[in-house]
C-alpha cells in the first residue's frame, strides 16, 4: 500500500537555506524536480517511499528556498546540490530528474558520476533536440504549458493533482518565481548547454536509464537519442503514446522501470 507520509525540513547546507520534502524509509533517492517546482506527493513517489528515503528538494530561488545569488547556471546548481549532497551524508544516493531536473541530475554526472549509485533521467532537458524545440514555457501561460505536457489530460489520472488542482495565488506566485529563477539560468541558450553532451563521456560506469514519451510536446523525443549516445551503457525506454510526464501518464510502467535500476 502506497504510503502518504511526508514532511518537509529546512536545513541549512552549502552556506544557503534549502528546504526539502522528505518521505517513507531506507536508502535516498534524490529527485530533482521540473521547471515549475515540486508537483507534490504523487503517487508515483508515495509507492517508492515504501522502499527508500524519496527526498525532493525545493529548488533555490522556485518559491520556497531562497535564491543563490552565486548560482548563475545549471552547472552551479547542480554544484551546490552535490555540495548538500557531501554535507548531508546522501553521497551514493539513486537520483531521478525530471525535465530540468534531470539536465541538473545530468550536469552533476558530468561533474562527479561517483556522487551517484543510479541515474534515471526523465525526458530532460539539457542537450539542444536534433529536430525540433523545447517548448518555450514563457510563451504559454503555466495552465497551458502544464496540458501540453501530456499527451491525453482526460486519460491521465493524477492531472488534475498536478501542482495541487486548481491554481492558488500561492501557487501561482510560485510558478512565477520558478519561471523566473529557469530564465537566469538558461533563457540563452535557451534550456540547453552546448557542452553537456561532450561532458557527458565521463559517465560510464553509472547506471544509467533514460525515460521519454514518444508524444513528448515540451523536449522533443529526437533528444532522447542524443542523451542516450552520450551516456556510455545507458538504456532508452520509450512510452508509447505518452506526452511528457510518463510518472503520471503510464505510472505502472514507469514504477516498473525505475524500480528495476533501483534494485
Amino acid at each position: 500500500m502506497a504510503t502518504n507520509e511526508w514532511t518537509t525540513k529546512t536545513i541549512t547546507a552549502a552556506g544557503s537555506e534549502l528546504a526539502f520534502t522528505e518521505g517513507g524509509s531506507g536508502k535516498p533517492l534524490l529527485v530533482f524536480s521540473e521547471e515549475l517546482g515540486d508537483p507534490g506527493w504523487l503517487k508515483w513517489k508515495q509507492e517508492l517511499a515504501l522502499t527508500r528515503t524519496v527526498i525532493t528538494p525545493q529548488h533555490p530561488g522556485f518559491g520556497v528556498s531562497p535564491r543563490i545569488a552565486w548560482a548563475l547556471t545549471i552547472g552551479d546548481l547542480g554544484n551546490y546540490y552535490a555540495q548538500v549532497m557531501v554535507e548531508q551524508g546522501w553521497v551514493g544516493a539513486d537520483v531521478i530528474g525530471f525535465s530540468l531536473g534531470g539536465w541538473i541530475a545530468a550536469e552533476m554526472a558530468a561533474q562527479n558520476p561517483a556522487q551517484f549509485s543510479s541515474l534515471t533521467l526523465v525526458a530532460p532537458m539539457g542537450i539542444k533536440p536534433p529536430s525540433g524545440e523545447i517548448c518555450d514555457i514563457y510563451y504559454y501561460l503555466t495552465s497551458d504549458y502544464i496540458g501540453r505536457s501530456v499527451s491525453n489530460a482526460e486519460t491521465t489520472p493524477e492531472f488534475a493533482d498536478l501542482f495541487g488542482g486548481e491554481v492558488t495565488p500561492e501557487q501561482f506566485e510560485g510558478f512565477q518565481d520558478a519561471t523566473a529563477e529557469s530564465a537566469r539560468f538558461a533563457w540563452q541558450p535557451y534550456m540547453n548547454n552546448p557542452a553537456l553532451s561532450q561532458r557527458l563521456g565521463l559517465v560510464k560506469d553509472l547506471p544509467t536509464k533514460i525515460l521519454w514519451g514518444d508524444e513528448d510536446k515540451i523536449v522533443p523525443f529526437s533528444t532522447a537519442d542524443v542523451y542516450q549516445k552520450s551516456i556510455a551503457g545507458s538504456k532508452l525506454v520509450t512510452f508509447q503514446a505518452c506526452g511528457h510526464r510518463p510518472e503520471i501518464e503510464q505510472t505502472d510502467k514507469f514504477l516498473a522501470e525505475v524500480n528495476a535500476i533501483l534494485s
